[in-house]
């Protein structure tokens, strides 16, 4: 009867243990996902950021190309200053979507969480 009691004690004992190691392990990787999610808006918050510098800048390439349309039937000299202008902006605008495009492939979102789930995943494997 001594070695029922004993054995049933080791169990409650070993289920105790894999319970806080369960729940050692998902407190573990929420912490992780909440640390990632946060990264994860500050990537989104630059990546709209630079969207809309490449929104503004194209569309002040727009108008200063039509100025520089309209201004090429004006005196000499303000057609060479509005097409500098016109070239800056289109290189600056061109800059930043290559750069936003560049982020966006690049973008793996959740990669620590998910590889950590993988990790897991083998190991409780039998």
């Amino acid at each position: 009867m001594a070695e029922i009691a004993e054995t049933a004690a080791g169990l409650l004992a070993a289920a105790k243990a894999l319970l806080k190691t369960l729940l050692a392990t998902g407190r573990n990787r929420l912490e992780l996902l909440l640390v990632e999610a946060q990264e994860e808006r500050g990537r989104l918050f630059e990546a709209l950021l630079l969207a809309l510098a490449v929104a503004v800048l194209s569309l002040m390439t727009l108008l200063v190309v039509t100025f520089t349309v309209v201004a090429v039937f004006w005196e000499t000299h303000r057609v060479g200053v509005l097409a500098g202008f016109g070239v800056v902006y289109a290189a600056a605008a061109g800059v930043l979507f290559w750069k936003l495009r560049r982020r966006l492939r690049n973008w793996t979102a959740f990669a620590a969480s998910l590889a950590e789930l993988d990790k897991d995943k083998t190991c409780w494997k039998p």
